[in-house]
């Protein structure tokens, strides 16, 4: 029997439940892996509440860190005795051990810890794709990055500092604000104290920003686009005060030919050998020690309702991650 966290209705951080089940020996193409660390992401929060919906009776989690201890026919991606770490795939990483799609784990390196895999994976492999593919950021750009003391925007402020960005941020205070500076960020507006499309405008002159990448959603998409430079991109990857209401398409138009995306890790990850190149670049920029994974937080697995409620009001800083 093993550990493993479970909702069966949609709703408040209360429906996770504390299930043992019995783990089935892995199928065609799957491994068995034991979790040393899992992930903690605000998608968990999306699905769990059904803001994202997924058929009932559910896991939980998106993301872990651990050990193949067994293999199924026609598995050649791993073996057992490997250590792996994965973001994405089936939901259900909030348990002890778990039968995951071989082709989606990636292999470990030596110098990455199971904790540091478990809170940069999806966390990390987020940052890559939105720098380096959605909008590649160059030299010289004057980026807006929303939730800037987050698990993903700690590392964005590293990586896009890396880049030769200039890097605006907001968080919700001062000491959050403090955090996103001393992870690269070479300014951070504190959005409950000040108007950050006029603070915007201030640091850039009037010029606005190349990209906006928006993980906040409802509170922020209107005044981010007030924020961009003709021709700029908004990059909408969250919902963490709720979704985007519809809008008018003519809206991008008149705020100056603006282009608009909403893309995914999944999407951008689906073929193997994309996943195997973020991944890569994840792990070489960390190795390289210009990125450092900031853990802010780490509960115990059956205490994960009390991380999603942490998460939703705001508590936390860094990535934060469940230790089975």
């Amino acid at each position: 029997m093993t550990i493993t966290l479970r909702f069966h209705e949609t709703g408040g951080p209360e429906v996770l439940r504390v299930e043992n089940i019995d783990v089935a020996a892995p199928g065609p193409g799957e491994a068995r892996v034991r979790h040393h660390a899992i992930g903690l992401n605000f998608i968990d929060i999306y699905q769990r509440s059904g803001l994202y919906k997924v058929p009932l009776p559910s896991g939980a989690g998106n993301e872990g860190a651990g050990v193949v201890e067994a293999i199924g026919e026609g598995v050649t991606w791993v073996k057992p005795g490997d250590r792996v770490a994965y973001a994405g795939g089936p939901i259900g990483s909030y348990c002890e051990v778990r039968n995951m799609p071989a082709d989606r784990l990636c292999m470990l390196p030596e110098d990455i810890s199971y904790e540091q895999a478990a809170a940069m994976m999806l966390k990390g492999m987020t940052v890559q794709y939105l720098i380096r593919r959605t909008y590649a950021v160059q030299a010289g750009d004057t980026v807006l990055f929303h939730a800037a003391s987050g698990g993903v925007g700690l590392i964005a402020c590293q990586w896009l500092k890396a880049l030769g960005a200039t890097v605006i941020g907001t968080a919700g205070s001062e000491e959050k604000c403090a955090l996103a500076r001393a992870h690269g960020a070479d300014h951070c507006i504190d959005y409950r104290t000040e108007n950050f499309v006029e603070r915007v405008r201030e640091i850039t002159h009037g010029t606005g920003v190349r990209v906006v990448y928006d993980s906040v959603g409802k509170d922020t998409f209107l005044g981010s686009l007030d924020c961009l430079q003709p021709l700029g991109m908004m990059v909408s990857f969250g919902n963490a005060s709720g979704p985007v209401p519809p809008f008018d398409p003519g809206l991008l138009t008149q705020k100056g030919s603006l282009f608009f995306t909403r893309p995914s890790l999944f999407s951008n990850t689906a073929r193997r050998s994309d996943l195997e190149a973020t991944a890569q670049e994840l792990f070489d920029i960390v190795h390289s020690g210009q990125v450092k994974i900031d853990i802010g937080q780490r509960y115990a697995l059956a205490n994960a309702a009390e991380a999603h409620r942490d998460m939703e009001a705001r508590k936390t800083t860094g990535a934060g991650i469940l230790i089975p």
